[in-house]
């Protein structure tokens, strides 16, 4: 084709001013013809611009419906978790401020988990909240959560780690969601192995029935070397008011330690079987793993069942700070206070449950 398009053009210079035009005329029908042909082939199942073409097809589709296209991603991903779509979608919420958290039921009972430290931050049983939230919390992820069962992980208070480890300051993965039970992972990352370089895996699993919550931190040892850690839920529980509570377990003649007393707390034996707060609380109660909370104001009671890895009750309150909400609270914490020498590969697992009651 190229030899005849030469021999045309010799022609046509040598001939009139017309010809010349002819010419002219002739190049853009050729030229044409060839783009027409371009072009037809560029839209065959075969052609190698396809997938160009299906890529700027989906990237304009973008403007038209992020929302559907996020949903999608999430039940490709829930789908390779072995979490249903339909469950990703339903339970799985965000609030105001965007973040995320995962939204049980089980009959009339709920339950909230936020990814953000992986803390369950309510409780809902026969219309009544047992799990409580300060006011002063931020839930916008500026800061650890404020409230609910919290995570203090791999550290209990102040130590050679930040102020009570990194596992509430972090974004938990979800393994599992349906819609009464969820599973959340936490390994290392980079910013865990600035502070503590150690081959962990931590999975909390929440569970809702009708009649009570629980929950199960497993800890895992991936390493080949042994590593030591405490591990805690600081547990905020709702009050009507401090006066109308009263804590009860096996506290009468245990040995706790008095953070408040002194400059480094002090040892002292507890002679009460009940406990009532009318003052600021930070005690550290050994070898106690039975706490009830009673509350009068709403007629319920709530035990917390530590049946496996805490062995030990915290009980904490800020009385008086009113930005705290102080008389709206109390923290019954389930602890393993003395650390706990994990060896590589092993495992070790705090079972620890909420069942209210009438009283």
């Amino acid at each position: 084709m190229n030899q005849s398009l030469k021999s045309l053009t010799v022609i046509l210079i040598s001939n009139s001013t017309d010809s010349i035009i002819l010419l002219i005329n002739m190049k853009l029908s050729i030229t044409l013809a060839l783009l027409s042909a371009t072009s037809a082939l560029a839209f065959t199942p075969n052609a190698p611009s396809q997938a160009f073409l299906a890529k700027a097809s989906s990237s304009t589709s973008l403007f038209g419906s992020r929302a559907s296209d996020k949903a999608k991603t999430r039940g490709k991903w829930a789908e390779s978790k072995g979490v249903s779509t339909e469950s990703a979608a339903s339970n799985v919420l965000k609030n105001e401020s965007g973040l995320e958290y995962i939204k049980l039921t089980s009959g009339d009972s709920s339950a909230e988990i936020y990814l953000l430290g992986g803390v369950v931050t309510s409780y809902v049983k026969d219309a009544v909240e047992y799990i409580a939230v300060r006011p002063d919390a931020k839930m916008d992820g500026s800061k650890p959560i404020s409230g609910g069962l919290s995570h203090c992980w791999p550290q209990f208070g102040p130590g050679e780690i930040q102020q009570h480890g990194f596992a509430r300051n972090l974004e938990w993965s979800i393994a599992s969601v349906d819609d009464s039970s969820a599973e959340l992972v936490l390994v290392p990352n980079d910013y865990t192995k600035e502070m503590w370089d150690k081959e962990f895996k931590c999975t909390f699993t929440v569970t809702l029935s009708e009649d009570q919550l629980d929950t199960k931190m497993n800890v895992d040892n991936n390493g080949e070397e042994a590593f030591d850690f405490q591990a805690a839920l600081h547990s905020y529980f709702t009050v009507s008011s401090l006066e109308n509570l009263e804590i009860s377990g096996s506290f009468k003649g245990k040995e706790f330690l008095n953070k408040m007393v002194g400059d480094e707390g002090e040892m002292q034996t507890e002679d009460r079987e009940t406990i009532t707060i009318a003052e600021e609380y930070d005690r550290v109660y050994k070898g106690v793993n039975d706490p009830s909370l009673s509350d009068k104001g709403t007629g319920k009671k709530l035990n917390v069942l530590n049946t496996a890895g805490y062995e030990d009750t915290v009980l904490w309150n800020p009385y008086g700070e009113e930005g705290m909400g102080f008389n709206e609270f109390v923290c019954v914490e389930s602890a393993k206070f003395d650390p706990v020498t994990l060896e590589g590969g092993s495992s070790w697992v705090g079972d620890m449950s909420l069942k209210p009651e009438d009283l």
